[in-house]
């Protein structure tokens, strides 16, 4: 059966010698890997199909779906949204390499989410367009936990501590997950705002890298199978 939809890539794997395994969040059916025949091969007449599959790269599709198989097959590959910024600036590719690996991590469902998939899809389009975007991968997990199951709540005049195990805000401290100060601080600052408001938060590179190690604890306390991330070390060394 043949499926006419977009994509968004969210990893690939070499497969044996020319072949890729590509894994996408895809409109019409969450989830989905496939199976690139020939995808790292260049001909004179024809680049490699690789070039379609970068990081966070929106596609459009045509499935051959199969009921029943751990991998498709596109039919068509072509660009959905040609990003002018994203793979060729170092500090946005670094963000875009991280944050992949995030969402390959975290996003496990075959089922379709339309509020996730749009979500995604205008933010990197926002970070593709903006000049001052060091504070985005900070408010994208964040409002990322919300399609996840697992925003925190509001704050109250008495949130004093917020308790990540618990996933809400308290009075007092509850145990040893109950966090205070400065990431609590801006815990609260970006639960209120947008992305066209990152750029008034101001932090130095330790603030940042503490608030984002905290986002990533609250992700693996509520993600059983979230993973440890192995390009979070670039992401840091390239912010630093």
């Amino acid at each position: 059966m043949l499926i006419d939809s977009h994509a968004i890539v969210l990893s690939k794997l070499k497969y044996k010698d020319y072949d890729l395994i590509v894994r996408c969040y895809t409109l019409h059916r969450g989830t989905v890997s496939y199976l690139v025949k020939g995808g790292l091969k260049n001909t004179k007449s024809r680049a490699s199909k690789s070039i379609y599959f970068q990081p966070l790269s929106q596609i459009q599709i045509i499935e051959n779906f199969r009921e029943g198989q751990s991998l498709q097959y596109f039919k068509e590959v072509k660009a959905g949204y040609i990003y002018k910024t994203l793979h060729t600036n170092v500090y946005k590719s670094a963000i875009v390499l991280f944050l992949s690996e995030v969402l390959n991590s975290a996003l496990k469902e075959e089922e379709r989410n339309l509020e996730l998939y749009e979500f995604i899809e205008h933010a990197f389009k926002y970070l593709d367009d903006e000049s001052n975007f060091s504070n985005f991968h900070l408010l994208f997990l964040l409002k990322l936990t919300r399609y996840l199951g697992f925003q925190p709540e509001k704050p109250s005049k008495n949130s004093n501590y917020f308790n990540l195990l618990k996933g809400y805000f308290e009075a007092t401290s509850s145990d040893i997950y109950s966090i205070s100060g400065k990431n609590l601080t801006l815990l609260k600052t970006f639960l209120g705002i947008n992305f066209d408001a990152i750029n008034e938060v101001k932090l130095a590179s330790t603030e940042r890298q503490d608030f984002l190690n905290m986002l990533l604890y609250y992700f693996e306390l509520h993600l059983g199978n979230f993973k440890k991330l192995k390009s979070l070390k670039i992401l840091n060394d390239v912010f630093h």
